[in-house]
């Protein structure tokens, strides 16, 4: 017990409630999300150590994906795209005049979701951590490998996520093959002229704030305010009696969220928008009334949001068992990782009890406070979605700048990484490509790299990878699997489409 208090200082507690705090108010506006929230916050977190660090972001995490409810609700307007479901039946009931109640359930759902995932985490994330510690180069070469072709089978364009993670992996290599991997050190994909800013390759951080930061300001920018939001102001409506008797026959359907959502979680790459319209439809699919759904059913608002909620545990479980993200914004707690020194992996949890304790105690705190502050404070975090996005932006535009200078002790060039990486990020959306697998693939380019090398160093020839041992076959028949059914899903997606137009004809 006096190992938890090595940790859980007043500090520590600080930091996961002002983390949470401000992740509702990055939610709850819409256009700002938790993945944009813990960019922002990223550099912070060197100065205050590996503990307290996560501490912060794990709270911006859970704040920043249940604060995503209150547009949804309140403008019919998803804060974050975890939210996107939330608002086909928590909008109906707002305009029926059940908007504080629709708000209670949805933030009763959240808690029961993040806890449901908190303790798939707890029990999950060791024991695959420790079956990934038998791997070899070949197994995790495999596993990298895997990941990329999940994201490609559940990306919305199965050919522009296969192309997105492989250029992820493409830009990744810029720099030079280290001596310590085993490399010569010789430069490689180095445009003539760049080789004193580029013979270390990019910078993951001033690459994760510019794509999560950066882009973002210039994508709302563009869109600007909704006409809807001008001079308007958002009321709740008339205070409501809750009960937690909504829940009666509910139950079933919010743990069972909660799981799907956790399990999209584990999925590298997927997101919390897949995760609520699983969950969604599952609850759909499973009720006794589908009709009454996307007219104010309050079980709608209560599988989108225990499931969205059920992501933030499920992300982490592969990055702290298989150093692999689960989504865009666990890509971003690796930095914070890199800022400390400290590798994810199989080893991790092993290696770093006191971190992996402090983790399960953040999650933790982080859900209890979200559902205290949001329950009892929703009429005025309701407020927030009107602060003026002039004054919003050019604050948050300064502190990626500066986070970006600061990160690496000064160096000019992270600043121009960030804009060119913040410029592409709002090009991505206009060329169809996928950010989630272009990260995941920047972050994990440089290990498959090494693995693959390491590999054939040891073993000279390339069947290895086929023949090495079970586990290896294993993988191999999860990629074959997962290539089959992301063709299936793309076949299935384009005859529906084909369908649809030939009824409108």
């Amino acid at each position: 017990m006096s190992d938890i208090f090595q940790f859980l200082t007043p500090l520590f507690v600080l930091l996961i409630l002002g983390g949470v705090f401000v992740g509702i108010i990055f939610g709850s506006i819409p256009g700002m999300t938790a993945t944009m929230a813990v960019a922002v916050c990223l550099p912070i977190t060197y100065s205050l150590g590996l503990n307290n660090g996560m501490a912060l972001l794990l709270g911006l995490y859970v704040g920043g994906i249940s604060g995503g409810l209150v547009p949804a609700i309140l403008l019919g307007i998803p804060g974050t795209p975890s939210s996107i479901t939330t608002t086909l039946d928590g909008y109906p009931m707002a305009q029926q005049g059940h908007a504080e109640k629709a708000l209670k359930i949805g933030i009763c759902a959240s808690l029961v979701g993040g806890l449901v995932s908190l303790v798939i985490l707890n029990f999950f994330a060791p024991t695959l951590a420790n079956f990934a510690i038998k791997f070899s180069y070949v197994e995790k070469f495999l596993i990298i490998f895997f990941a990329l072709t999940v994201m490609a089978a559940l990306s919305s364009d199965m050919l522009m996520g296969i192309f997105s993670g492989v250029l992820g992996i493409f830009i990744s290599l810029i720099g030079t093959y280290d001596v310590t991997n085993g490399g010569n050190g010789h430069w490689r994909l180095i445009p003539p002229g760049t080789e004193y800013w580029l013979q270390d390759g990019f910078s993951l951080l001033p690459v994760l704030i510019g794509l999560f930061g950066l882009a973002a300001i210039l994508e709302e920018a563009q869109i600007g305010v909704p006409p809807g939001l001008k001079g308007s102001n958002v009321d709740v409506g008339k205070r409501e009696r809750f009960s937690l008797k909504v829940f009666n026959g509910q139950w079933i359907n919010l743990i069972r969220s909660g799981c799907i959502g956790t399990f999209v979680g584990i999925l590298p790459g997927v997101g919390g928008s897949a995760a609520s319209i699983l969950s969604y439809s599952n609850a759909k699919t499973f009720s006794k009334h589908p009709e009454r759904f996307g007219k104010g059913e309050p079980a709608g608002v209560i599988a989108s949001e225990s499931g969205n909620n059920g992501l933030t545990g499920g992300a982490l479980v592969p990055l702290l068992s298989l150093g692999i993200p689960g989504d865009s914004t666990t890509a971003l707690l690796i930095g914070a990782f890199t800022l400390q020194g400290i590798q994810v992996g199989p080893l991790f949890i092993g290696n770093n009890p006191q971190t992996w304790d402090a983790i399960i105690w953040a999650m933790l705190i982080a859900n209890i406070a979200m559902f205290v502050m949001m329950y009892f404070a929703i009429r005025y975090f309701a407020k927030v979605v009107m602060i003026p996005k002039h004054i919003l932006f050019p604050i948050i535009l300064m502190m990626c700048v500066v986070g970006a200078y600061t990160i690496n002790y000064g160096i000019m060039f992270d600043v121009w990484t960030l804009l060119i990486f913040g410029i592409f990020g709002w090009l991505m959306s206009r060329l169809k490509l996928e950010v989630a697998p272009f990260i995941i693939g920047f972050i994990l380019g440089p290990s498959a790299e090494v693995y693959f090398v390491k590999t054939l160093e040891s073993f000279g020839d390339v069947t290895i990878f086929f023949t090495k041992s079970p586990i290896a076959v294993v993988l191999w028949l999860m990629i074959i699997g997962s290539i089959a059914g992301s063709v299936w899903l793309n076949r299935s997606a384009s005859k529906k489409k084909a369908e649809l137009e030939n009824k409108d004809h």
